[in-house]
């Protein structure tokens, strides 16, 4: 049978790769057939036929589906035929086809989410060594021909007529005039902004699954790392993933002091062959070799043997990405991959990120707040004191203690999922709801260092994988789960009570990574750990300060590596290597060398965001931005109840959420003002 099975993917594989250059033939065939003619006729014949219809929309409605017909979709009299029958000059009817699209693009949408789920779980999950058949069906997008199906039945085309794409400056126009169902019919837009081919939209799938693939096998085993004495600074059956772990490990060392500070050196070591990539392939993910990350050296019984580079592989993922993100280009009304990443899926330009990222990395309080930090550690600042974790409530407990009690707690994802109702209640939640809401999570274990990952459709429930080690859940599993709880909330409720289905969600990653800040901000009070501290609301604002100050400069080379690569199209894997290099020095030398007091420091290049999540990283930096904002509003209000109000205000902008949510625009100013305030509260206690 298993004979069988694999002849018969074999086939199917073949198949398909025979086929594939007649389908880019005939895809390079397609070309835009609609005169500026044909548009003017198409507007002034619907006009008549609906002389009470809006000018503008029509004419909107019109152009978009013009920019969206190809020659394959029929002739400029077939358009103009089409466009005359199809729009909708009635807003009761409109407001039905609506519904009824909208119903059907969830049945459609939930089931693909359900089906990639499924085809990804021996790659997120623990079951068994990863063979390339699991790779090849987990990169599979079962989606990626639903566009191009829909354009073949004309579908999207009357959805672009009578719902048609605004851009991100027309929605931050017409915002506070547009009521919820404005903002549900725009969305519908937003779903056919653009006409990319079926098949690069498999292929992006395919090099993101690779990417993520890479990037979750990428473990060092701790325990095998040595220094030129033959030192040990780690337990033998310690494994971190990079750099989630490797960063979290570095954050738990400083409840150790002074005895911590050479486990931070070692995995700062790490940190920097993994940038320059001169690490030795064997000990990424290999536990049979002891490895001094100093001198290089790998070891095998005691010897040192030879041991090849990794070899730029981390930076060829990124090319990867790059090559295919620039295929999609062409098709795309925003063209390149920095402009869909920032005012697509950001809604927020790449220029007003990097302005206010610039701005607040200029900021006078970084120096104070480094003072301080020197003051609290007795001594001058590390490079890898970007993490310092000293100003959380946590960071006075040794984590040998906080290990113990989520151990015990949670031996396995099974006793997680199970306390999630308690969890909820414990945050103000009623018992109601809070069933409610758990029913709608569910716990998987996880490969990697875990992801929610939100239902696509109502019935269905969202997934919450975490890393839980034989021994149980430590407390950095813990920590992270709490964080990705907070996600799944978001998604169940953002899903489950918004008014339209096409306003499922939240503006963009950046808010759901707020939100689940917030959650993660909390996991001491879960634990019923009370913190007695008076300063407590100050260290609390310098901690998210100075986890800003790190995020915000990795969020700037990310941004800046991609206009590099624009700028460098043809470039090679060791060119980027060196490029990111360059560019994580820059950063580190304009903003960090004059806080810490050394240069040329690379440390920003280790996010792996960079190579499984591209462009992601600056999500991040405004989720602490527009976290510390929700807080501050937070704070005066029934936490539970104004979670659920704000969940349910959907995804319209980022500029009208946080109108309608809080009151107020995204700005560094609030931080930046309590943070001078802690300052001195803080100092004064020193």
């Amino acid at each position: 049978m298993r004979t069988s099975i694999g002849i018969m993917i074999a086939c199917l594989l073949f198949a398909a790769c025979s086929k594939q250059p007649d389908q880019n033939k005939e895809l390079h065939m397609e070309t835009a057939n609609i005169t500026k003619e044909t548009i003017k006729n198409t507007i002034n014949s619907i006009e008549k036929i609906f002389p009470d219809s809006e000018a503008e929309l029509i004419t909107k409605g019109v152009e978009h589906a013009a920019s969206l017909w190809r020659n394959t979709d029929g002739s400029e009299a077939e358009f103009k035929n089409f466009c005359e029958k199809q729009f909708i000059g009635n807003s009761q009817q409109k407001s039905l086809v609506f519904e009824k699209i909208s119903r059907n693009l969830e049945v459609l949408y939930g089931h693909f989410n359900k089906i990639s789920l499924d085809l990804q779980k021996p790659l997120h999950q623990p079951m068994g060594e990863i063979l390339e058949v699991d790779k090849a069906f987990g990169a599979y997008n079962p989606n990626a021909h639903l566009n191009a199906d829909l354009y073949r039945n004309k579908l999207a085309f009357t959805i672009a007529l009578n719902f048609p794409y605004y851009s991100l400056e027309e929605k931050d126009e017409m915002a506070q005039d547009w009521s919820r169902l404005d903002w549900a019919y725009a969305r519908l837009g937003d779903r056919f902004a653009s006409r990319i081919p079926s098949h690069i939209l498999q292929k992006v799938s395919e090099i993101e699954s690779a990417s993520d693939i890479y990037i979750s096998d990428y473990n060092i085993y701790m325990g095998n790392l040595t220094d030129a004495t033959q030192t040990s600074f780690f337990p033998k059956d310690m494994v971190l993933l990079s750099h989630w772990n490797l960063r979290d490990e570095i954050k738990s060392q400083y409840s150790k002091g002074e005895k911590g500070l050479a486990s931070q050196a070692m995995i700062y070591q790490v940190m920097k062959r993994i940038i320059d990539q001169s690490i030795p392939q064997k000990v990424i993910n290999n536990d049979e070799f002891k490895w001094d990350p100093y001198t290089n050296v790998v070891y095998k019984d005691g010897k040192g043997i030879e041991a090849t580079p990794e070899n730029n592989q981390r930076y060829q993922q990124i090319l990867n990405n790059f090559h295919v993100s620039r295929e999609m280009d062409q098709y795309a009304t925003l063209n390149t991959a920095i402009r869909r990443a920032f005012e697509g899926q950001m809604e927020i330009t790449q220029k007003d990120a990097e302005k206010l990222f610039v701005k607040f990395l200029s900021s006078k309080e970084l120096k104070n707040v480094a003072e301080l930090i020197k003051q609290r550690l007795g001594r001058d600042l590390k490079p890898w004191d970007i993490w310092y974790d000293g100003f959380k409530s946590r960071s006075s407990i040794d984590e040998d203690a906080l290990n113990t009690i989520t151990q015990k707690r949670y031996p396995n994802a099974k006793a997680f999922d199970a306390d999630l109702p308690n969890m909820l209640v414990k945050l103000g939640f009623s018992e109601k709801k809070a069933h409610y809401l758990a029913e709608k999570i569910d716990v998987d274990p996880a490969r990697g260092s875990g992801h929610a990952w939100g239902a696509g459709m109502k019935g269905e429930t969202a997934h919450l994988r975490t890393r839980i080690p034989e021994t149980g859940m430590n407390y950095k599993g813990y920590n992270i789960a709490i964080h990705e709880f907070g996600h799944n909330v978001e998604q169940t409720i953002s899903l489950y009570d918004v008014d339209h289905y096409l306003l499922n969600g939240v503006p963009n990653t950046a808010f759901t990574e707020a939100l689940a800040f917030i959650f993660q901000s909390r996991d001491l009070e879960l634990l019923g750990i009370k913190n007695k501290d008076s300063q407590q609301q100050y260290l609390k604002t310098l901690d998210s300060f100075w986890s800003t100050y790190e995020i915000m400069g990795v969020s700037l080379l990310d941004q800046r590596m991609w206009k590099w690569l624009y700028a460098n199209t043809n470039a090679t894997a060791g060119e980027l290597k060196d490029a990111v290099e360059k560019i994580a020095k820059e950063i580190w030398n304009d903003f960090y060398a004059p806080v810490f007091g050394m240069k040329d420091e690379p440390i920003l290049a280790v996010y792996s965001h960079m190579i499984s999540n591209p462009l992601y990283l600056s999500n991040y930096a405004f989720g602490q931005l527009i976290q510390f904002q929700v807080e501050q509003h937070l704070d005066n209000s029934d936490f539970a109840a104004e979670v659920q109000r704000l969940y349910r205000i959907g995804c319209i902008t980022p500029g009208a959420w946080m109108q309608e949510g809080v009151g107020k625009d995204i700005s560094i100013d609030p931080l930046v003002d309590m943070t001078h305030k802690a300052v001195k509260k803080v100092s004064e206690n020193l």
